[in-house]
């Protein structure tokens, strides 16, 4: 029996996602857990494996196609399964295909009547030249009064933007019109509505990205969101919103953890930055307190036996928390190697959705801009999130003398669902000690 596969979440909340490349060809036979597709979401690429087993008989959607989470991507194919087979299962999912075609056709939102291809009114002659076949590959420049090839969640994005699809080039395979196409021709500005439309109509008027506006007197510039800010947006609202956040800070005395890390550097002639001193600490003080080391779920408190630690790390239009896992048991030179390969991993773009899933705390450390202090939102799950500020010159008190030292301001962000008052006080304690005798953290 044929079954039609959907784009899945692959990222909690995610509405829609982009399908980057097939890494099957049509008629291939495929077993569970087999990569099946790349699928590029707002924050990394994951490697979609599938969950049945056939024959990839039919797919629905091109590479680079944007897609709604649950529409349809492609159909499978069972030994003995017919075109009509094929034709049914997709008919019952909402989708009408001609028998045998390979031409990508996602699922209109429910709330939206599917969009029939545009088409020139007039019968195309004899002996004219065909259409582009959507197997055919590279940019293919766009016939007046042709077919156009673009999903329904295309068409949708073209129309609110003003986009005249039948003005673009597209880039996917058979000329067909893919998001990055869309996203080509609003920078350019090109393409826009032939004609101006009436005051009723619901089309939107073109928007070009990054156009320089002036209201009064007033310049302003308007860059579109991307799909990184919208989820940071989205999540840490929902974070702000919906978990009480308390707060925990403390001053530590770090003129101990620097002599220690100037001295180890000089040793291992490897470059151990402070942060890596502090994600040490954190891990140390979640074995003391290992109360802290929790997530709230709806049904039950998760406690971890391990600690895993996400780390923020700034990237071009935004930020990522890549994960490290089993922290209690590195020493600082291989936290270092860790934090290093994620970070670069991070910037160059290929780190995946599984490195920067789970961990029940985080840290958020702007001391190298000279920050002294901040406070940072819950990355949920997540019950707990570490603000770490710069080592800074103060005058402490020494045994009721004033001298000079070196202050470390640090806030812990806590969720107060999972974790009480006195049970983060407990957790800071704990953690201040580390960073004020560096020596425990290499025990």
């Amino acid at each position: 029996m044929a079954i039609v596969i959907r784009m899945p979440e692959v990222l909690a909340g995610a509405v829609e996602a982009v399908l980057s490349q097939w890494m099957m060809q049509e008629g291939s036979e495929v077993s569970v857990g087999d990569t099946l597709a790349e699928i590029e979401t707002e924050k990394a690429n994951v490697d979609y494996q599938a969950e049945e087993q056939g024959r990839l008989a039919r797919v629905l959607v091109g590479p680079g196609d944007t897609v709604e989470v649950g529409a349809p991507i492609a159909v499978f194919a069972a030994p003995g399964d017919t075109d009509d087979d094929i034709d049914a299962a997709l008919a019952a999912a909402g989708i009408g295909q001609a028998s045998g075609g390979s031409e990508p056709s996602a699922a209109a939102p429910a709330d939206e009547p599917a969009e029939a291809p545009t088409v020139d009114p007039q019968e195309t002659p004899k002996g004219a030249p065909a259409e582009p076949s959507p197997a055919q590959s590279g940019p293919v420049p766009p016939v007046p009064g042709g077919r156009i090839y673009a999903s329904p969640l295309v068409r949708k994005r073209a129309r609110e933007a003003g986009i005249d699809l039948s003005q673009v080039t597209g880039t996917g395979p058979g000329g067909r019109i893919v998001k990055k196409d869309l996203d080509a021709v609003a920078a350019s500005g090109t393409a826009a509505q032939g004609t101006s439309a009436p005051a009723h109509s619901a089309v939107a008027a073109p928007t070009v990205p990054a156009a320089a506006m002036v209201s009064g007197d007033a310049e302003y510039t308007d860059r579109p969101h991307s799909g990184m800010r919208k989820a940071i947006a989205r999540r840490l609202t929902e974070s702000k919103t919906t978990v009480p956040h308390f707060y925990v800070s403390a001053d530590c005395r770090v003129e101990k953890l620097l002599a220690a890390r100037t001295e180890m550097n000089e040793a291992t002639g490897v470059k151990i930055s402070v942060n890596d001193w502090v994600i040490k600490a954190v891990a140390k003080a979640m074995l003391d307190v290992p109360d802290a080391n929790v997530i709230w779920r709806e049904d039950a408190l998760r406690y971890f036996n391990r600690v895993d630690i996400a780390i923020a790390v700034s990237v071009e239009g935004g930020l990522l928390t890549p994960v490290l896992r089993g922290v209690e048991a590195m020493g600082l030179t291989e936290i270092n190697s860790q934090v290093n390969s994620l970070a670069s991993k991070a910037r160059e773009g290929r780190i995946t959705q599984a490195e920067i899933e789970g961990g029940s705390f985080s840290i958020s450390n702007l001391g190298m801009y000279g920050t002294d202090a901040f406070q940072a939102i819950l990355n949920p799950p997540q019950s707990g999130i570490l603000a770490v500020g710069a080592a800074r010159d103060a005058a402490v008190v020494e045994q009721g003398s004033l001298v000079a030292g070196k202050i470390m301001t640090v806030n812990l962000s806590a969720d107060h669902r999972a974790v009480d008052g006195a049970l983060a006080a407990e957790w800071m304690k704990a953690f201040r000690h580390y960073i004020e005798h560096p020596l425990a953290l290499l025990a």
